[in-house]
């Protein structure tokens, strides 16, 4: 019997004898092989002309309440709200001796790594990214960041440099792959070590990023986040210290590292302002069930960042008020990383709709989002499995009415309200369907109803047509036709309920076919006027669609 099987053997009957869960980085939340999805036919937008301004009242009022805060527990809350702090006090140019004294008096409070059973004082790849923010920011500046603390946070604070880089679970024999978070967070952290090291007169090789491999690992790595896409896709809450690790290594890596980084965000910004309309986002996420319960848009982490960059907008852009994540919109308030220019424009400016599909590979579920000059439907995706920590959501049909939660929305999941039996996959153009009803909010009101049919007309000249029985439904969303001669001609295509259940007739006459019911491995769409549509969405290419 080999030594590693031995080990995972061992370890296996200790945490059942324990009744410790096994950490989710053993269980499928990180990546366990290497694939290249096909690029698609839509590329991410990467043109940049907004001239930004430099600063934003939104921006300073942030980084003010965190400058403000009480000094957080190292020990306690060392993780993220003690660094962050000492970051806003800095940035605001407040308070310096006593942060200066603070971060002196500071030991590491842990290691890096995924947390578990055989790494308990994991996790310190968290500190250690805004700690290394720190450094970048203020290690050059001695009225601020003085020269004996940041001798301190660079020989004792920031313990990774070198040339090791560890993708995977500290202590797991090489077992197991650890997230692309804290690969980001520990790597990014010891690369940018080893820069600030070899560029301040230390000329060891072990601290030369091109010698000692570090470059090309950290390259090889982040090209991989955009040929194959982000595993931790959408996560809740690691997406936004995925963020952060980008953000630092975009700020202050080597050219080639900067454009890297900068490509793995514009990658994830693209997604965000496809899937999203005026800044509620509501998409299907890997990681963590915990959060399946989450109904509200502001829990968004990534719309923490998103909304933080907009308000450097020079031009009146409507920016909606969101209750947001206040740890992000810090972090996104120092670094100087903005979108692309269609990442904004797409967010509040729909033009004439588009249908798009997002591709997450083998094992995973896709993104489907179908849009209209005034709204966005977004697809719930399909669990695959318990370990593959994919948590999926209703269909939301999102308008800009200022929803903030899924129950202000028209939207439809099933069957049951168990999310691990739901293939959320059914949406195609302007069309949702489900094997569940269709929820409406109560101040919706219908113009019309017929049976199991009703039809209603909402804001901006849109059309909805919802069908919805305990175990069927759906919905087409039309903009600018007239509502009842519509609903006429859908009910009279459409007029046998039993053939409606796997197939629907558009008022073009087109006819989609769909099994609600489809194993989560297929997409839910069937076929469309009778040709095959491939429904295998493990292979699936990164992005893919149309614009209308």
């Amino acid at each position: 019997m080999s030594m590693k099987y031995t080990f995972f053997l061992s370890l296996f009957l200790l945490l059942v004898s324990c009744r410790v869960n096994v950490p989710t980085a053993m269980l499928g939340s990180a990546r366990s092989r290497s694939y290249e999805l096909p690029e698609g036919n839509l590329q991410v937008s990467k043109e940049r002309n907004i001239s930004w301004n430099t600063r934003s009242a939104f921006a300073d009022s942030v980084v003010g309440d965190w400058a403000e805060m009480p000094m957080a527990d190292w020990e306690n809350d060392g993780k993220t709200t003690a660094p962050r702090i000492l970051l806003a006090r800095l940035y605001a140019q407040k308070y310096i001796p006593e942060t200066n004294k603070v971060i002196q008096s500071l030991v590491p409070r842990g290691v890096t790594g995924s947390q578990w059973l055989l790494n308990p004082q994991g996790d310190y790849d968290f500190t250690l990214t805004t700690l290394t923010t720190i450094l970048f920011l203020f290690g050059d500046n001695p009225d601020l960041l003085y020269p004996e603390t940041k001798d301190h946070l660079v020989h004792v604070l920031l313990t990774e440099s070198g040339s090791k880089f560890r993708k995977h679970v500290p202590h797991s024999l090489g077992l197991f792959i650890d997230t692309e978070n804290h690969i980001l967070m520990t790597e990014g952290s010891r690369y940018l070590k080893n820069q600030w090291l070899n560029a301040h007169g230390n000329s060891s090789a072990q601290f030369d990023n091109a010698q000692n491999g570090m470059e090309l690992r950290l390259h090889n790595f982040l090209c991989g986040l955009t040929s194959m896409g982000l595993y931790e896709f959408n996560s809740l809450p690691y997406i936004g210290y995925t963020i952060a690790a980008l953000l630092n290594l975009e700020a202050f890596g080597s050219e080639q590292i900067r454009s890297d980084a900068r490509q793995v965000l514009d990658y994830m910004n693209w997604c965000y302002a496809l899937g999203s309309l005026e800044l509620n986002h509501f998409p299907p996420m890997r990681r963590r069930y915990e959060k399946a319960g989450i109904r509200d848009f502001a829990s968004n982490y990534h719309t923490a960042f998103m909304t933080t960059w907009l308000h450097f907008l020079p031009d009146t852009f409507p920016i909606p008020s969101r209750d947001l994540v206040p740890a992000h919109t810090l972090v996104a308030s120092c670094m100087p990383y903005r979108p692309a220019d269609d990442a904004v424009k797409w967010q509040f400016n729909k033009g004439n709709g588009y249908f798009v599909q997002f591709g997450h590979g083998p094992g995973a579920t896709p993104e489907l989002y179908t849009a209209g000059e005034n709204y966005l439907l977004s697809a719930g995706g399909a669990n695959r499995g318990k370990n593959s920590h994919i948590v999926p959501r209703p269909m939301c049909l999102l308008l800009k009415d200022g929803a903030k939660t899924v129950e202000e929305t028209v939207h439809l999941y099933g069957p049951s309200d168990d999310y691990m039996k739901w293939n959320n996959t059914g949406v195609f153009q302007n069309l949702a369907v489900a094997a569940g009803s269709v929820h409406v909010p109560k101040h919706f009101h219908p113009v019309t109803v017929q049976g199991n049919w009703a039809a209603y007309s909402l804001q901006d000249s849109i059309t909805l047509i919802v069908y919805s029985s305990e175990d069927f439904g759906l919905f087409l969303v039309e903009e600018n036709v007239v509502t009842r001669e519509l609903f006429e001609s859908i009910i009279s295509l459409n007029s046998d309920e039993v053939k409606l259940k796997s197939s629907f007739i558009f008022h073009n006459q087109k006819v989609i076919q769909y099994d609600v019911n489809a194993p989560h491995r297929l997409w839910v769409m069937q076929s469309e006027n009778g040709n095959e549509l491939n429904r295998k969405v493990d292979t699936w290419p990164l992005m893919n669609g149309f614009f209308r």
